[in-house]
């Protein structure tokens, strides 16, 4: 640390590969998920539930929110039904996917909705900090990766840990059957490719998350307050 003089050694922390090791947890991965549609025959809906039987397939736990009734952020308090189910659910996952229709080129009001309800206590900690995170979104046109983009800023500013493939289906009106399956082709093969990705992400990174994102400025600042408080209290 003599080579480090502007590091706080209470707070600087050598990576521990023991740390990193993931421990047996005897429940499947829980994952939630969440879509961006109201309409009643909602593409993002549909794969949605196609995802889902996918990654129940996979071994997980799945829980879908549907949006239905939820009320814009600001609009009701925080103790309205659909709000403290969206945040129950938020905290008993440990994975996320996140499915939204392209709108005028972005991701759609109603996913951002959703996402705009979660608290954010205790300043930068947000209650979505470590869990996994995997994107899709489907277009009515030609292939486009806007809001899986967009999702994916989200996600950082979010804390998630957001995989590295993504599922984006365009023409969406195109791949599902008139039964809400989605067809056999190439845009199906990547929505399993996603959702196996994001069970084994699940599975390495659910009992760890939290050292992987604890940060050296937190802990500096955290081990601040704790010497104000002691210091305070000697007086």
């Amino acid at each position: 640390m003599s080579d480090l003089p502007n590091a706080v050694p209470t707070a600087f922390q050598v990576p521990d590969f023991e740390r990193l090791v993931a421990p047996r947890l005897e429940h499947k991965p829980r994952i939630l998920m969440l879509y961006g549609s109201l309409r009643e025959r909602s593409y993002s809906h549909l794969l949605t539930l196609e995802a889902a039987r996918l990654l129940e397939a996979f071994g997980a736990e799945v829980r879908v929110f549907h949006p239905h009734g939820l009320p814009l952020p600001g609009d009701a308090p925080d103790d309205h039904p659909k709000v403290q189910e969206l945040r129950a659910a938020m905290l008993w996952s440990e994975g996320q996917v996140w499915t939204s229709p392209e709108r005028h080129g972005a991701m759609s009001s109603v996913l951002k909705a959703q996402i705009d309800w979660i608290p954010l206590p205790g300043g930068a900690i947000r209650p979505t900090q470590g869990r996994t995170l995997a994107v899709m979104q489907v277009s009515g046109g030609s292939q486009s990766f806007n809001a899986v983009n967009q999702m994916r800023i989200l996600g950082r500013w979010m804390r998630m840990v957001t995989i590295p493939n993504q599922s984006s289906v365009a023409k969406a009106f195109q791949e599902f059957e008139a039964d809400g399956r989605m067809k056999p082709s190439s845009f199906y093969d990547r929505v399993v490719d996603v959702m196996e990705e994001l069970v084994k992400f699940t599975l390495i990174n659910r009992g760890v998350s939290g050292y992987l994102t604890s940060r050296y400025s937190e802990r500096k600042e955290a081990a601040a307050k704790l010497e104000e408080r002691v210091g305070l209290k000697a007086i």
